[in-house]
């Protein structure tokens, strides 16, 4: 242990800041030099020659004019908005990468369903993978467990890691029983089967089922079950898209106590609805209402 005003404790501390700084400061702006860095040009050049073709027949460019695109972080930021149909391929440093997913997962309702997957080599070739779920710690959801209060987390971002990891564990293990390899990649291939069900079919958590969705301990429950009946009971389609309540995303704020007085000022007969002559004498008042077209002669 270090004294707090000791020699040795103020340079560490002065060391971490130079740190933090380094982190909040110069690496950001890297990404501004792209060109100068030449991660730029070696990423391009890698991925036509490598990727390209197999990302254009799979149609994932068709967004984006059929090639990559070089973008800095703010024009990135705002494509992303344009392009929710995805087609589109980036490029990014490690820290704009960081942001930009979570801004995509956010686009689509919610960042617990995606991973942070890390490719590279050992001396002798074989592939080094790494995986983690992209959305980081979930402070505020830790804290309602805590006082005993209903939670619903989306683990896909979790799950889909986890998969990832075992299934290259097994590929690695060369000198295990092949049966056990194969029965594990299977059994995560339906775990993930079961999950992607469960969340399309409207049994998901909240975030992307709606109110109406599951809690955490509902959802395992629901896929455990799944996995003990191999799939069943069956999920039934959705025929139109499940909306979710606002009120169940974190940074909800409103005030719903004022945004009941303005209610009861509109609701002029005191019935509980909005009727149509309410409706537009509200929009009139808030000067929203759309305008008629003039006429011309």
């Amino acid at each position: 242990m270090l004294h707090p005003q000791s020699t040795s404790r103020i340079t560490w501390d002065l060391m971490s800041l130079a740190f933090v700084g380094y982190d909040i400061v110069v690496l950001p702006l890297g990404f501004f030099e792209l060109s100068e860095e030449g991660f730029w040009t070696i990423m391009k050049d890698v991925f036509d020659a490598e990727y390209k073709q197999r990302f254009v027949d799979a149609g994932l460019l068709t967004g984006c004019g059929g090639d990559l695109q070089h973008l800095i972080s703010d024009a990135a930021t705002m494509q992303i908005i344009r392009w929710t149909d995805g087609g589109f391929g980036m490029a990014c440093h490690n820290y704009d990468g960081d942001m930009l997913t979570d801004e995509v997962a956010q686009v689509h309702r919610s960042p617990g369903f995606i991973t942070s997957n890390l490719v590279g080599k050992s001396a002798d070739g074989t592939l080094i993978k790494e995986f983690e779920a992209s959305h980081g710690t979930v402070a505020d959801l830790w804290e309602m467990h805590l006082r005993g209060e209903e939670t619903s987390l989306n683990p896909l971002g979790m799950v889909e890691a986890l998969i990832g990891a075992m299934q290259h564990a097994a590929t690695l293990d060369k000198e295990g029983n092949k049966e056990n390899s194969e029965a594990l990649i299977e059994f995560t291939n339906d775990l993930r089967t079961y999950c992607h069900k469960a969340m399309s079919g409207g049994k998901g958590t909240r975030d992307l089922s709606g109110p109406s969705g599951l809690t955490t301990e509902q959802f395992i429950d629901h896929i455990a079950e799944m996995i003990r009946t191999n799939g069943q009971p069956p999920i039934p389609e959705v025929d139109e898209e499940v909306k979710p309540d606002r009120r169940y995303r974190r940074n909800y704020q409103v005030d719903e106590v004022s945004m009941k007085a303005m209610f009861n000022d509109f609701d002029k007969d005191g019935n509980g609805s909005i009727d149509f002559e309410e409706f537009c004498s509200m929009l009139v008042r808030l000067n929203i209402a759309p305008r008629a077209k003039e006429v011309k002669e």
